[in-house]
């Protein structure tokens, strides 16, 4: 290894020790700790141990199942309906020299950066009868993040050789078959990056869970632990609210060290594509 690459990498881990590293440990080491002890906010160790009782209570009184429930029915279907039907508008943003297509290729891409409107969804949520579900929630979440995917996923495709489709075409195959057998193969490294982008934001959204979602039967994991840490907020458990905080970001956690090879593969395919 270079001097160079020990430079960099001790700056980078110099910069991560107070940013991250250390607000992580806190997060765990006081989720071991009983309810005095963790109420001080140290780093250091639990005298006593009480890790088995915190997490077995954020199980029990918690409401983390139907939390981590409700949260995969929305994350998971969101994020194959929005890989699948953004990567198709993709490609047809990408292929076709038409400027109306590219107006709504900008305009689709807007949902970026501006909010969802909170009064039109909701009145057309309670129109189609689904205010207040898990349904209605994740079809405003489908919707408000598509941008996300066609962004990604067009400046992608624009670099791949359109002679691939062609011959697909000449072959006898449908849009469709060659989306499935030829373009999709192709874009795996960047929808894998979408996926995890998706991932992060529809598992941590708050906001707009808050506005749909009224009932604690449907609610996310956000949600239930904002209700878990309101209801003591006299006398705030700390040690269980960092044991909620720990299973709430663990599949998370898992995701990200699953996919984080795949990830950078993705960005650098992506960014030699572009």
């Amino acid at each position: 290894m270079s001097i160079r690459s020990v430079v960099k990498y001790t700056l980078v881990s110099l910069f991560a020790l107070p940013w991250v590293v250390v607000p992580l440990w806190l997060l765990v080491v006081n989720s071991f700790k009983g309810e005095g002890e963790a109420a001080q906010l140290s780093l250091a160790l639990p005298s006593d141990w009480s890790a088995v009782a915190n997490y077995t209570a954020v199980f029990q009184t918690g409401n983390y199942l139907v939390g981590l429930k409700n949260s995969l029915l929305v994350a998971v279907p969101t994020i194959i309906v929005v890989l699948l039907l953004g990567s198709l508008a993709a490609w047809a943003y990408a292929r076709s020299p038409k400027r109306s297509f590219q107006f709504f290729f900008y305009l689709t891409c807007l949902s970026i950066l501006l909010p969802p409107a909170v009064i039109p969804t909701i009145f057309l949520l309670t129109t189609m009868h689904l205010d207040g579900s898990v349904a209605g929630y994740a079809l405003m979440m489908m919707a408000s993040r598509m941008g996300i995917v066609v962004f990604l996923t067009t400046g992608f495709i624009r670099g791949l050789p359109v002679e691939l489709e062609e011959a697909a075409s000449i072959d006898g195959a449908t849009r469709l078959r060659t989306y499935f057998s030829v373009l999709l193969p192709m874009l795996k490294p960047i929808l894998f990056v979408g996926a995890v982008m998706l991932v992060i934001q529809v598992w941590n959204d708050f906001f707009f869970a808050l506005l749909l979602l009224k009932t604690s039967a449907n609610a996310t994991l956000p949600l239930t632990l904002f209700s878990f840490a309101s209801a003591s907020a006299q006398s705030l458990r700390w040690n269980l609210v960092f044991a909620h905080v720990v299973l709430t970001s663990l599949p998370l956690v898992v995701v990200y060290l699953i996919a984080q090879k795949r990830v950078l593969a993705g960005l650098t395919e992506g960014g030699l594509k572009g």
